[in-house]
């Protein structure tokens, strides 16, 4: 019985972190130094991230720029996942956190350097 119980909490728990994820993370951001504004959806658990708009880079729309993002560990608005570095065209370990509910940081270690992005969360993508 113990067993039955300790099993059904884990699948809750699951279930809970992913919502807590689509709630948090889903939407549409918007990078604060560039322009360039990212969908985060979540699918089968996990978040990813999709550019929708990049006027230096058009050629980056529709690239995923952030993918396997799943809750640390329960840690209330902190994800682990993996963000593409373009300088160095491959995706790296980030931690994700936010800060308030409309500001995202992405923290990128590489060796002994470390780099975080902020974005900001938007409405919708600009069409022009």
């Amino acid at each position: 019985m113990k067993l039955i119980r300790n099993f059904v909490t884990a699948i809750a728990a699951t279930l809970a972190s992913s919502t807590l994820l689509a709630a948090e993370l889903a939407g549409y951001w918007k990078h604060d130094d560039q322009p360039t504004w990212i969908e985060i959806q979540v699918e089968d658990g996990a978040g990813i991230g999709t550019v929708r708009r990049n006027d230096d880079k058009p050629d980056a729309v529709g690239r995923v720029m952030l993918k396997d993002v799943v809750s640390d560990g329960g840690k209330p608005g902190q994800w682990q996942g993996q963000v593409y570095a373009a300088r160095l065209e491959e995706f790296k370990d980030a931690e994700i956190t936010l800060p308030t509910p409309a500001q995202m940081q992405f923290t990128v270690k590489v060796g002994f350097m470390s780099r975080t992005v902020t974005w900001t969360r938007v409405d919708s993508v600009p069409t022009e």
